[in-house]
C-alpha cells in the first residue's frame, strides 16, 4: 500500500471508516520546525496499529526520509552547538539505513517511544521523544519536537539525552521559559511511568516483527502539503 492510499477520504480525517487507519496502511510522521510551520522532518511508516489507545508505526530500513541540514548541505548534527540553532537551514532526502524503529504514540502525550534493534533483532534500547501531542491529518501525524529525550535500556536504567541541545534552543529563541517548563514537567511524567514500568514499556513490544509482506513505503512528492488537505 502506498502513501497515494493514505490520502483517500474514507472516513473522518482520511482514515477508515472507524476512524482509524488499518494495519498495513502508509501514512507520514512528519515534525515541524521550531518556532515555524514549515515541515522539515518527513518519515513515511506503515501503520501496525491504531485505535483510541496507540498508534504505532514502523519505519523500515531503506525508507527514503526528509531531513533538515545547513543551507550549504551540511549535517546539522556537526555543526558547533553554539551556532546550530541560528545557521539558515533548508531540506534533503536521504534513506534510513538503520534496522528500522518501531515508534509508538498515545493520543493526547507529550512524546512518543520509539525502539530500536541491533542487526538480528537483538533489542538495544527504548527512546523517549518528548514533542508535542501528535495532530492527525489525513495523511499521517504532524508533531513538533522538543529538543530534550530519553534513552531507557533494557535493564530499564534510563538517562536524560540531549539537555545540551535543549538549552541552547531556549537561548536561540526557539523555546520560551513556559514552553521549556512544560516539557520538563513532560519528561517528569515519562519518567514517572518508565520507574513504575507503565504502558508501553511493561507491553512486549521489543519482541514484535513486521510483516514481511510489507513494501517499503514511498516518500510522496508533495511530503510537505499542508495537513488541511
Amino acid at each position: 500500500m502506498t502513501t497515494e492510499t493514505a490520502r483517500r477520504q474514507d472516513g473522518p480525517d482520511g482514515e477508515d471508516g472507524d476512524g482509524f487507519w488499518a494495519p498495513g496502511r502508509s501514512v507520514l510522521w512528519r515534525y515541524r520546525g521550531n518556532a515555524t510551520d514549515r515541515v522539515h522532518i518527513c518519515r513515511p511508516v506503515t501503520v501496525v496499529r491504531d485505535d483510541a489507545e496507540l498508534l504505532a508505526v514502523w519505519m523500515a530500513p531503506g525508507t527514503e526520509c526528509v531531513r533538515p541540514v545547513l543551507e550549504d548541505g551540511g549535517p546539522v548534527h556537526l555543526e558547533p552547538l553554539a551556532t546550530r540553532y541560528l545557521r539558515p537551514r533548508t531540506t534533503a532526502v536521504s534513506q534510513w539505513w538503520g534496522t528500522g524503529v518501531l515508534k509508538l504514540v498515545r493520543p493526547g502525550e507529550p512524546w512518543s517511544v520509539w525502539l530500536f534493534w541491533e542487526r538480528g533483532w537483538r533489542f538495544k534500547n527504548w527512546y523517549v521523544n518528548l514533542e508535542e501531542p501528535v495532530r492527525r491529518w489525513s495523511g499521517g501525524v504532524d508533531s513538533e519536537d522538543h529538543f530534550l529525550d530519553i534513552t531507557v535500556l533494557p535493564d530499564r536504567s534510563w538517562q536524560w539525552r540531549d539537555e545540551d541541545e535543549f538549552a541552547e534552543a531556549q537561548r536561540a529563541g526557539l523555546m520560551t521559559p513556559h514552553q521549556a517548563g512544560r516539557v520538563l514537567e513532560a519528561g517528569e511524567r515519562a519518567v514517572e511511568v518508565i520507574e513504575r514500568w507503565g504502558s508501553p514499556f511493561c507491553d512486549g513490544w521489543e519482541d514484535w516483527r513486521p510483516d514481511p509482506s510489507w513494501p517499503v513505503p514511498e516518500l510522496p512528492a508533495d511530503w510537505d502539503r499542508s495537513s488541511s488537505r
